[in-house]
């Protein structure tokens, strides 16, 4: 019996960026990407292992080497036109969250479940780390362009900031490609 169950939802690649190691967080449009087992060459976020940082201090002093399971940050097309509307924008520019996918046609993605799977048509599968929760530097992206809307980002992207994640397939995805998503087969905890 498969532990990873396959679901209705696919999520439509219609944006892929890169974030160079040396440039902040902003992300540059790319029309694919290629992904290895360290995620993506160049990339800010590549790597097998990482240090760790202050979303799990509670676990180890900041700086410890870690398993890095951040290597990806994926998002959602209807959660970014949510984001913008509570924001005042008509839109908010994934270059400034330092994202790598937009994906369209998955419904709650940000809440999609740890160890979730997404299966490229070449095989490459990414596997969901945990949302990622907002912080204050797409903000500060943000504000560069518009004026007074980046304080505006932290509240808006609240529970809609996609979720982060690791290659556990390496393989190709360009824009147009289709996701499919497979989830754990296994109850919700509750304790």
């Amino acid at each position: 019996m498969p532990v990873l169950l396959e679901t209705e939802f696919k999520g439509e690649v219609v944006w892929a960026g890169e974030t160079a190691s040396d440039s902040g967080i902003s992300s540059s449009v790319v029309d694919s990407l290629t992904f290895g087992f360290h995620g993506i060459s160049g990339e800010r976020h590549q790597g097998e292992n990482r240090a760790s940082c202050v979303r799990v201090r509670n676990l180890y002093p900041e700086g410890t080497k870690i398993r890095n399971v951040r290597q990806l940050s994926i998002l959602s097309e209807e959660e970014l036109t949510l984001i913008a509307a509570d924001m005042g924008l008509d839109r908010v520019d994934p270059s400034a969250l330092g994202a790598n996918l937009v994906l369209r046609g998955i419904p709650d993605f940000t809440h999609v479940p740890p160890s979730a799977r997404l299966l490229g048509p070449d095989g490459v599968t990414l596997t969901v780390d945990m949302e990622n929760r907002p912080c204050i530097f797409p903000g500060r992206e943000i504000e560069k362009d518009y004026a007074g809307f980046g304080p505006k980002f932290k509240p808006a992207a609240k529970g809609r900031r996609g979720i982060t994640a690791w290659v556990e397939r390496p393989g190709h995805l360009k824009l147009g490609d289709s996701l499919r998503l497979f989830v754990p087969d296994q109850p919700a905890w509750a304790p």
